[in-house]
This record gives structure tokens, C-alpha cells and sequence, in this order.
């Protein structure tokens, strides 16, 4: 038996194919080859076709099959991870009405504080655990008072792996853990949060309906098999987004446990079965994979807009995309650490939770045309990273997350060694890479939805362990030397804000 894993990006989208018995993973491609396109029509905007997911999908999924050979008849079942926080507006005959509204899209930040202002902090935090913010529900305010005739036409809203599932089922639904990061979960009433639907004048019936995280939540239907070249009915049995499936991927599920990513952005995602929040909302918190009403499990997410972005933007710029990702980690090595005074502050993607939804942009600080080289700006962009983790790291703490083990997949920043021995040292983790990415992880998600494995335990049994980083002790003080003075120029910043 095989299951399919979907890992539906905003810089591709990755299919997974992985055996049940063995564990392994038969064939994994993504698609496109080069980042999908995301529209921004001013700064700040960011948008992506929904269209253009699933036809990535279909892509990277017919290279998978052909690659493993394995009959269409032997899938038995298929998991959707998904860019979170998105927007998608449909029409009754499921039909995109505009550009999806993607994660990185800071168009509704004053929206979310106005309401954050008039509900008030204590009604906000109690109920939704963090501010309205600029997620999911106040982009479709946005929509609402920017876009009235697209509005009016709205039958169902839905994340992006919502959509996916619905071109998958034909059916139209999401999950709590799914609500809860648009901000549509009431924590304290335990169902949909009805006060903010009605501060922003939606009706519930925009909602779809409410499935089990881990459940069969539709079967592919004889139109979307025949696209796919697969065979109707495999349950669609997993759904999450991206940071709780890479915690699941992680077997990251009980309190005290820690997973982190660093693609385009950078998450750091513990658990926690406290009802905790950050009363500036810098740092998130969401129902985990396996949160129920009457088990909590949540995750405290700390998310680094200009991540991966910015090391990706110094090898396009810098190295005129001509230097592979590994020869610029060689080359970072050599530079002292500190980046002999250089610093760089990550903040060009959009506006960061983690700076109360300011979006400062990014910066150079203290380049002299004496001494710094294009080694040092690699160096200063991945330390710069690493320093913003350690910045939000520091606020997770305070709420009760204490890190002392990083789980992460070895992938986007994780290859590199600059970047992990810079993260392990500042903040004092050691950080444990294993054999896993987001759309495995959604394919064993999606064993367990369909009952194929009894338990985690089993589901994840052959999760291997491939390299640990532990803190550079001996060289601590010029760690923390070099944290300090980014510090204190990202405090610069902040304050003339």
C-alpha cells in the first residue's frame, strides 16, 4: 500500500509517494521548477491563482507516478499540507472569484487592529488567543469593503488546502485547526467565533463544514482521478497547514516539543496543552493537528517572514544566481563570526507578526566598502535570520515556550551550517534534523486519517534522526557579541516606527 502526501506552497507545490510498510518514500518532486509567480500589484499585496496550485499538483503528481512506477490501485490515501492563513473566495459552482489573498500579504493589518481595538484585547485574546491581525477573516473584510460585487457572488471561503481538497472531492470543507488560524475558532466557546463574524458582518453560512483533522473528509471523485490519472474514491484523509503538518512530520504532537522550518519564511512551532497567549500577539497560537474540545494541544507559532526569501534574493542579486546554495554556506564559513560588523535585518517580506505587524523592510546596517565582500553579505543574511529566530524565541519563552531541542527537516536553511550553528548557539538548542518534509508528512497524516496506521508510534516508526548541531560553547561570547549589536540596531528601527 502507498499514500500520497500534497504540500501546497506559494514557491511550489510537492507530491510525495510514500510505503506504509517500509516507510520510504518511493518518489517526492515539486513543480514548478522555478518559484510560482506571486502577484503583487503594490507593496504589500500578494496574491496567487488558486488555478495555478492545481495545475502544479497535476504536474508534480504525474512525475511522481511515473517515477515509482506504483500502480494508481495500490494509493490508499492522500494528505494536503498548505500555505496557511490564505483566502479563497468561490462561487456556487466552485469557481474562483478573485486571486487567492496569500500568507504573505499585509493588506489587512489595519483591519485587524481597528477590530482588535473596538472588541477589545481581553475579548480577542480570551476567545480567538490572539488579535484579529491580518489573517484569514480580515482579508475577506478586506474584500468586503474594497471589493463589494466579488463579495456578494462568495458561496464558501476556504484556506488553500481547502481548495485543493475541494478539486480533489468535489466537496467543500476545513477543519478547527484550520479556523482557528483565520481566526474563525472561538478557544472559550469551543465552536465557530461568532462575535468576530458578526463585528465584520459575515454570515456563518461563508464557512464550510467543519471535518475531523485526521478523518476521511471526501474521496476523489471520477472527474479529478481522471485528470490526476489515479482512481475515484481514495480518501482524502489529512488536512493542516503547513507549520502544524511540519510539526506533525517532525512527530511533534505533546506539549514541549519543538519543530521549526526556514523556506521563504521561517517558523519555529512548539506545543502546548496551556491556554497561552502573547498579549501583543507577536507570537501565534492555533489548534495543533490533534487539538480536540475536550484535549488541548496547541501550537505556539512564531513565524519570520524574510527567511529563505532573503538568502534566496542574496544569491539572485549578490551571486547573479550563478553560486549553488552550498558553495555560499562555504563561503559564509569563512567569514568571522559577526560578519566582521555587518548586519542584516531580515524584514523584506511583508509586515512581521513578531514586530506587532510593522513592516520596517529590510536593512543593511554598518556595511563598510573597506572590508565587506559578497562572502560577508552571506554570512549577515543568514546570521541575520537566525537572529530574528532567536528575537521571537525570546518572546516564546516568556508565554512558557522554553526551547531546548529544535526538530527540523534537512531542508531550505537547515542545510546550512552558518544558519544552524548561529540558531543553536544564541538560543542554547540543539537542533536534531530528521528524514521528512511537509508533503511526507502530509502522507502519513493521511495513513492515520484512513486508519491504515493504529498510532503515531507507528506511523512514524521509521522517522530517522540524520544530524544533530549542538551549541558552539567555545565561541559563545562572540554569538552573543554579534546578537547584541543586531539587537540593538533592530530596536533602532522599531523605535522610529
Amino acid at each position: 500500500m502507498y499514500l500520497l502526501g500534497f504540500d501546497i506552497g506559494s514557491s511550489s507545490v510537492k507530491v510525495s509517494l510514500i510505503n506504509t510498510n517500509s516507510g520510504n518514500c518511493e518518489a517526492s518532486v515539486f513543480y514548478p521548477k522555478q518559484e510560482m509567480k506571486i502577484i503583487a500589484k503594490k507593496p504589500g499585496l500578494a496574491e496567487q491563482e488558486p488555478e495555478e496550485w492545481w495545475k502544479n499538483a497535476k504536474m508534480a503528481l504525474a512525475e511522481v507516478m511515473t517515477a515509482s512506477m506504483v500502480p494508481a490501485s495500490e494509493i490508499k490515501g492522500i494528505g494536503i499540507s498548505y500555505q496557511m492563513h490564505g483566502l479563497v473566495a468561490v462561487d456556487k459552482n466552485q469557481k474562483p472569484l478573485r486571486p487567492a489573498i496569500i500568507w504573505c500579504d499585509s493588506r489587512a493589518t489595519g483591519i485587524g487592529a481597528k477590530a482588535l481595538a473596538e472588541i477589545g484585547n481581553d475579548q480577542c485574546l480570551s476567545h480567538l488567543l490572539n488579535s484579529p491581525g491580518n489573517f484569514t477573516a480580515s482579508k475577506l473584510k478586506w474584500v468586503k469593503d474594497n471589493e463589494p460585487d466579488i463579495y456578494s457572488q462568495i458561496y464558501k471561503i476556504m484556506l488553500p488546502g481547502d481548495y485543493i481538497a475541494m478539486k480533489l472531492t468535489g466537496k467543500i470543507n476545513t477543519t478547527m485547526s484550520g479556523l482557528s488560524e483565520g481566526m474563525f475558532w472561538d478557544f472559550k466557546e469551543k465552536k465557530v467565533a461568532k462575535f468576530l463574524l458578526d463585528y465584520y458582518g459575515f454570515d456563518e453560512s461563508l464557512l464550510p463544514e467543519i471535518v475531523p483533522t485526521f478523518s476521511v473528509q471526501g474521496e476523489l471523485s471520477t472527474e479529478a482521478a481522471k485528470e490526476l490519472g489515479l482512481v475515484a474514491g481514495i480518501p482524502i484523509s489529512y488536512r493542516a497547514g503547513d507549520q502544524p503538518n511540519n510539526a506533525l512530520s517532525l512527530n511533534v504532537l505533546n506539549p514541549g516539543e519543538i519543530a521549526a522550518t526556514g523556506g521563504t519564511s521561517g517558523v519555529v512551532y512548539g506545543i502546548s496543552e496551556e491556554v497561552k497567549y502573547d498579549p501583543l500577539s507577536r507570537v501565534n497560537t492555533f489548534a495543533h493537528v490533534n487539538h480536540t474540545n475536550d484535549l488541548n494541544r496547541l501550537g505556539i507559532l512564531l513565524c519570520i517572514n524574510g527567511t529563505g526569501i532573503l538568502n534566496s534574493w542574496l544569491n539572485k542579486q549578490v551571486g547573479g544566481g550563478m553560486v549553488k546554495y552550498s558553495e555560499m554556506d562555504r563561503i559564509a564559513a569563512d567569514v568571522p563570526i559577526g560578519s566582521e560588523g555587518l548586519s542584516i535585518m531580515p524584514f523584506g517580506n511583508g509586515a512581521e507578526r513578531v514586530l506587532q505587524n510593522e513592516n520596517p523592510g529590510a536593512a543593511v546596517m554598518n556595511l563598510n566598502f573597506n572590508i565587506h565582500k559578497a562572502a560577508h553579505l552571506y554570512r549577515a543574511g543568514q546570521e541575520g535570520i537566525a537572529f530574528a529566530f532567536k528575537y521571537g524565541m525570546d518572546i516564546m519563552k516568556s508565554i512558557g515556550i522554553d526551547c531546548k531541542v529544535i526538530r527540523a527537516g534537512k531542508a531550505n536553511m537547515f542545510f546550512s551550517s552558518v544558519f544552524r550553528e548561529t540558531l543553536a548557539t544564541t538560543t542554547g538548542a540543539a537542533i536534531e534534523l530528521f528524514n521528512t518534509d511537509g508533503s511526507v508528512g502530509a502522507a502519513r497524516g493521511a495513513g492515520l486519517g484512513a486508519g491504515i496506521y493504529k498510532d503515531a508510534k507507528e506511523a512514524f516508526a521509521t522517522l530517522k534522526k540524520v544530524e544533530v548541531t549542538e551549541p558552539d560553547t567555545k565561541n559563545q561570547s562572540k554569538y552573543d557579541e554579534a546578537y547584541g549589536a543586531w539587537k540593538e540596531y533592530l530596536e533602532t528601527i522599531i523605535a522610529k516606527k
